[in-house]
């Protein structure tokens, strides 16, 4: 039986935070709503929360079919998770997303806006550290988070103004810039 331990909840939490970013991404919210109407906060939260899960449980299995460890995806994510952090930090666009107008709720917000590349990365190398049960207590209370947010995103967006969502995001940033160098050279060394 896997013990909950409130601090490496709480640990695991900051991260996926950090790297879902759903207040650094409330203008993209806040556009997605203005292009495709009114968005599903619901369906959206459930999906990546199910995106997120299924990772969490079957992420290992599936690098497993191909020959990858854990703590080498941890350094591949941490080198994902660090070109994510740049993007926050100097405001540069890595990533390139889509639009799709009638599934907007599902896709690019649930997927990959809030579960993309970097969240599933960043579960996948938090398992090198935490347990399943923390790491996926962690995930339900981001996930809380984010319905919150993408409920009340108009609100937020006026009450942080721009120059607020800027700050936040470069904040959040260096936090994730932090992190991807802690993932690196705790897993880099297990590789030699």
């Amino acid at each position: 039986m896997e013990i909950i331990n409130w601090g490496d909840i709480f640990k695991a939490s900051m991260v996926l935070f950090a790297v879902i970013d759903i207040i650094g991404s409330i203008p993209v919210i806040i556009k997605l709503k203005e292009e495709s109407g009114e968005l599903e906060s619901g369906r959206a939260t459930l999906t990546a929360f199910g995106i997120m899960v299924a990772f969490l449980l079957l992420g290992e299995g599936i690098l497993n079919l191909f020959g990858v460890h854990v703590q080498e995806f941890a350094v591949a994510g941490s080198l994902i998770i660090f070109a994510i952090s740049l993007e926050m930090i100097l405001g540069v666009k890595l990533f390139k997303g889509e639009n799709s107008g009638k599934t907007a709720s599902i896709v690019p917000l649930a997927f990959p806006l809030i579960a993309g590349a970097g969240t599933m990365t960043s579960i996948i190398s938090l398992k090198a550290e935490y347990s399943t049960a923390n790491i996926l207590l962690a995930i339900f209370f981001n996930m809380l988070i984010v319905f919150i947010v993408l409920k009340l995103t108009r609100r937020i967006g006026v009450l942080l103004g721009k120059g607020g969502i800027v700050i936040l995001e470069k904040v959040f940033g260096i936090i994730l810039l932090s992190i991807a160098v802690k993932l690196f050279s705790e897993n880099v060394k297990l590789l030699f």
